[in-house]
């Protein structure tokens, strides 16, 4: 049996969450019957990019969303100086009644040139995160929240329509700070452009430093994005030998995008175990 062969078997056996991405390279009309052949072939999630200025990560969940029946959705990632925690309390809930348990919300710094472009860079990017998600987090678990932070400012704000599933927040980090506070706050971390197990290994042991110091109870997820061309020979193997790798250095799921000349996720349909 060849090594391919036996990452296969491995594959095919392994719990581990395969995505496919929608690039903001594809227009947001393609969107949902890219979703449906998503759906219909058993893909396990579907993510979005939310790039500033392009397609908005929240109405093209709802789309995706709405034009399926199984397939899970994340948003990677919303730029939090862009919206008012509360603002994204309201909208993250909405999404997450319509479509119960399918939604993963993801949230992040945002490009720090395109906060600026925008006028919403801030000083402490960190900060900023901590308080932002800290915040959401308790809106969309019913609660009442009063916060006077460095940024964000809340004064008796509660949803008068939580979601009674809250959905999953993710994370995106990449330096060492964000990766342990993300650990700290998320219930995953979102890597993005990842194609390094080694990568991977190094930011794994920093999420788990920053969940232990939370005292929170269980692991904070992994969640990996890696470019794959599906152009060229071998494509199932290619895909399998990647996702074992990244998984054998921690990661809990793995999401595969495309190049941007060619970004039409169904390309791989085809080549993913199952």
């Amino acid at each position: 049996m060849s090594d391919v062969d036996a990452t296969m078997i491995r594959m095919t056996s392994s719990p581990l969450p395969i995505g496919l991405v929608f690039r903001p390279d594809s227009p947001p009309e393609q969107l949902p019957s890219v979703a449906r052949d998503l759906d219909a072939a058993g893909v396990a999630e579907l993510w979005l990019w939310e790039d500033c200025f392009l397609e908005g990560g929240l109405t093209s969940a709802t789309a995706a969303l709405l034009s399926t029946e199984r397939l899970a959705v994340g948003i990677g990632l919303m730029p939090v100086p862009l919206r008012n925690p509360a603002l994204a309390a309201m909208e993250v809930a909405t999404v997450a009644r319509l479509a119960p348990g399918r939604l993963v919300a993801g949230f992040g710094h945002g490009v720090l040139d395109w906060m600026g472009q925008v006028g919403a860079r801030v000083a402490s990017p960190l900060t900023l995160l901590r308080e932002y998600v800290t915040a959401v987090r308790a809106l969309l678990e019913g609660e009442t929240v009063d916060v006077d932070g460095r940024y964000v400012h809340l004064e008796g704000v509660a949803l008068g329509r939580p979601p009674a599933l809250p959905p999953e927040i993710t994370i995106g980090a990449t330096r060492p700070k964000t990766l342990r506070l993300a650990g700290e706050l998320g219930d995953s971390v979102l890597l993005d452009s990842v194609n390094d197990a080694d990568d991977v290994r190094a930011a794994r042991a920093i999420i788990d430093e920053g969940r232990e110091a939370s005292g929170r109870p269980g692991r904070t997820r992994v969640r990996v994005f890696t470019e794959i061309d599906p152009r060229g020979s071998g494509l199932s193997g290619r895909i399998a030998t990647r996702v074992a790798e990244l998984a054998d250095a921690g990661a809990d799921a793995v999401a595969i995008q495309a190049p941007a000349d060619a970004p039409d996720p169904r390309a791989f349909l085809d080549a993913l175990p199952g």
